[in-house]
Parts: structure tokens; C-alpha cells; sequence
């Protein structure tokens, strides 16, 4: 162990006494001088050599940061903005020191499935005897509730327990998923950052109100809350106290939750005393392609040209309605009043307007739809609605950009591509038509 403790210097030395003496020696070993030997040149002690640099190792990039720590950077932006837009730091530390980012919000969101449903298998379902029947028990359960809210605003109490039923089965599930969070998340993700950030904004605000806590604020992965689901900007907008107490709570509060419920209703449009609309028969002959939001006459004016309510009843009073076929013209046809259009500003999609219209005239005791369906009748895939787009817009009928979702614009389309060869132009997307689109 002890050379080891040598110097290399003095270990370089030691090495050029060592070849001089072993020099020396052998040439003592040969033959014996025969003159005087040359005094040997004085031994020359090597330096040793500058070790080289060891070669650097190549500059490696800094790692990623994580999903968590990107998220953490997009909050803290956030952060500083709505601390600029009048968020106190209290509220801002309530809201995000424990903020999380949670991935299955994200996949929740993005995801769309590829088969879509058809109306009545939607209607099955929303409007299932079951639900009737929990419905008109829960109408009597908040009778008092209910009644209150139908006599300050004019919408009927069965309407109100219906958009109870659909949102959240009648208060069985408000959801579980931290409101900040869900948004946070959404907003971070950036599939629909402005409105996640506009719809964050509004929960920070109700938060700092201190009409909510924070962990009192969850509901569903999107963001709505309550029992009646209701956004953070809906919830400040519109949210009402129906029991007197001097809060708003759409959790705890039933009637505070359908009191909120009509009045957005009432901002909607909403008209005191009319129905929704009806289901209908239609006159033979009648051209399908009259079937149009867009196409809204007096129901007086409808009635003259033989529009009649099912077993010839009288069609409701209303000054502006439009028939709607909601399976094209082999299903159920019905006559739709504003009043269907304000739930429309509920929920955004024609089967919730008309499951709640449905659901609200079955607990009211009325009847269901009695024309049938057509069952034999496949519902196009996403994918498959995606071509049949392709297909309108190839042939010069604009769709929109092309989205797997058969919305407004995708009937509207098809509707004028069954004018121009003739057929009933009802607009409903079918393998049929998307087959016919297709061939040459």
C-alpha cells in the first residue's frame, strides 16, 4: 500500500536510476574490457508527461419536464392572471396550492365514440318507465318546492323534476370530480382552452364570493355542479335562493336547485302557459322537407294544411312553431313551440330537449310517443358520417368542415341533395343515402 503513496515524480527517478544500473550490469556480463570504459553519459530523468484532458462527456439536453410540472407552469400563469383580473390571494390559494392535474378528465374529453346512438335508443333510456314512474314520486316528495318555483317563473313543475331526472337521476349523482381541477386540467390540455379558462375564471369567483367552498364545489368531469349541473358562469349568472335562506346551494338545496333551473329556463325564453309542442300526424303527400327549424308557421297555419295532433287532436296553441322529424320520415313527427327551444339553452341537443319534453309530459300523466320508430334502421358510425360529409361536399353541398357529427348543417346539406334528385328531403343520414352518395 505504501508505494502507492509514491509521488509520480519521484517514481519517474527512481525508474532512470534503475535503467542506468541495470545497463551497467550488463555489460559486466560480456566480455571484459580490453580498454578503459567510456564514462556513461549521465542518466537523463524523464518528466513525465502532461496527462491529456480527459475528453469531456457530450453536453446532454436538459430532461423534459413531466406532464405534472407542465401543468404546475400553466397554473402558476393562471395564476398571475387572475390575480391581475381582481382574484384575491386568499381564493388563489384555496383554488391552487393543492390543484391536481387529472389525466382522466383529459381522456373523458377527448374521447368520441365511434358508433353514436340512435333517438330511440336514447329515448329508452331517458324516457324509461322506470324514470316515469321515480319521477312522478319525486313530484310529490318536492311538491312544495317544485309549485314555488312554477309560480314565480310559469314553468310547470313536471318540467322542472325532469331536468332534475335527466341531469343527475333525480339528485342520485351530482358527481365527484373537484371542479378547479376538472377546469384547470381542460384549460391546460388546450382542446378548449378559452372556454375551460373563461368557465375557471367564474369558478374562482364564486369561490371568492363565499357562496362555495372549495371542496364543496365538485360535480361532473366538464365542470357542471349541482343537482341540476350547472356551470360555474351559469351558476353566477343565474343560479337563484328558492328556500329564502340567503344562499344559493344546488347541492343541498332542492329548492334552490329547481328555482335555478327555471330561471334559466325563463332566460332561455321561456312563455308562460304554452306547451312544448306535440307529437303529430302528418298529412299524406306532405312534403318532408318542411321539417326545418327554420320553417316556423302558426300552428293555426299548420293545422290548415291537415297538420293534425295524434288521434286528430287539436294542435297546441302556438305562434311559432316547426315540425321536426327527429328519424326522418319513416318515424315520429312533431310540432315544437319556443318553449322546446329554451331547453335547447339547457342542453344543446334536440334528443335532451325532447327526452325532458317527453319525460316531463309522461310524469305529468300524458301519454308517450305513439308512432313507432324505426328500429330496423342502423345509426351511422362517426367515421361513417364523416364521409357521408366528404360526399355533400364533393357534390358541391356544403356540410361544414367534415366532423362525424350529423348536426344542423349536416341535415341541412343532405336536405338539399335529396331536393335535387327529387327524393323526400327529410335529412336524416342513413347507410342508404350514404351509399348512394358514393356511387359514381
Amino acid at each position: 500500500m505504501q508505494a502507492n503513496l509514491i509521488s509520480p515524480q519521484r517514481r519517474a527517478w527512481r525508474g532512470g536510476v534503475a535503467a542506468v544500473l541495470a545497463a551497467a550490469l550488463a555489460g559486466c556480463a560480456t566480455t571484459p574490457p580490453t580498454a578503459p570504459a567510456t564514462p556513461a553519459a549521465p542518466a537523463v530523468v524523464a518528466t513525465p508527461a502532461t496527462p491529456a484532458p480527459a475528453a469531456s462527456a457530450p453536453s446532454q439536453p436538459p430532461p423534459e419536464p413531466t406532464i405534472e410540472q407542465r401543468f404546475a407552469a400553466w397554473v402558476a400563469a393562471f395564476r398571475g392572471e387572475a390575480r391581475s383580473a381582481g382574484i384575491d390571494e386568499a381564493t388563489l390559494a384555496a383554488a391552487f396550492d393543492e390543484v391536481q392535474y387529472l389525466p382522466r378528465v383529459v381522456e373523458l374529453d377527448r374521447a368520441q365514440p365511434e358508433f353514436t346512438r340512435t333517438v330511440w335508443d336514447y329515448l329508452d333510456t331517458a324516457v324509461s318507465p322506470q324514470r316515469v314512474t321515480r319521477g312522478q314520486a319525486k313530484l310529490e316528495q318536492v311538491r312544495a318546492e317544485a309549485f314555488a318555483a312554477a309560480a314565480r317563473t310559469g314553468v310547470p313543475p313536471e318540467v322542472l323534476v325532469a331536468i332534475w331526472g335527466m341531469e343527475t337521476n333525480y339528485g342520485d349523482f351530482t358527481g365527484t370530480t373537484p371542479t378547479i381541477d376538472a377546469l384547470a386540467t381542460l384549460g391546460f390540455d388546450g382542446r378548449r382552452e378559452a372556454w375551460a379558462r373563461s368557465e375557471l375564471t367564474a369558478a374562482l369567483k364564486l369561490l371568492q364570493s363565499g357562496e362555495v367552498s372549495r371542496a364543496q364545489m365538485v360535480g361532473s368531469w366538464a365542470g357542471a355542479m349541482g343537482q341540476t349541473q350547472f356551470l360555474p358562469s351559469v351558476y353566477l349568472a343565474y343560479a337563484v335562493d328558492g328556500d329564502g335562506d340567503g344562499r344559493r346551494d344546488l347541492w343541498g338545496s332542492i329548492a334552490d336547485a329547481l328555482a335555478s333551473a327555471a330561471a334559466l329556463l325563463v332566460r332561455s325564453g321561456w312563455r308562460t302557459g304554452e306547451s312544448w309542442g306535440a307529437e303529430v300526424q302528418l298529412p299524406p303527400g306532405f312534403d318532408a322537407g318542411r321539417a326545418d327549424p327554420q320553417a316556423s308557421l302558426p300552428s293555426a297555419q299548420w293545422a290548415a294544411e291537415g297538420v293534425r295532433g295524434v288521434d286528430d287532436a287539436a294542435l297546441p296553441e302556438l305562434a311559432d312553431a316547426a315540425l321536426f322529424l327527429p328519424a326522418g320520415a319513416r318515424g315520429p313527427a312533431f310540432l315544437l313551440g319556443p318553449n322546446f327551444r329554451a331547453i335547447l339553452g339547457y342542453n344543446n341537443s334536440t334528443s335532451y330537449a325532447l327526452a325532458v319534453s317527453l319525460l316531463a309530459q309522461r310524469i305529468a300523466g300524458g301519454p308517450g310517443v305513439r308512432a313507432p320508430w324505426p328500429r330496423e334502421l342502423t345509426a351511422l358510425s362517426r367515421s361513417q358520417v364523416r364521409t357521408l360529409q366528404e360526399a355533400l361536399n364533393a357534390r358541391g353541398f356544403d356540410s361544414g368542415t367534415p366532423d362525424g357529427v350529423a348536426g344542423p348543417a349536416t341535415r341541412a346539406a343532405l336536405r338539399r341533395y335529396q331536393r335535387s334528385i327529387g327524393a323526400p328531403a327529410d335529412g336524416y343520414p342513413t347507410l342508404e343515402w350514404l351509399e348512394r352518395l358514393q356511387a359514381p
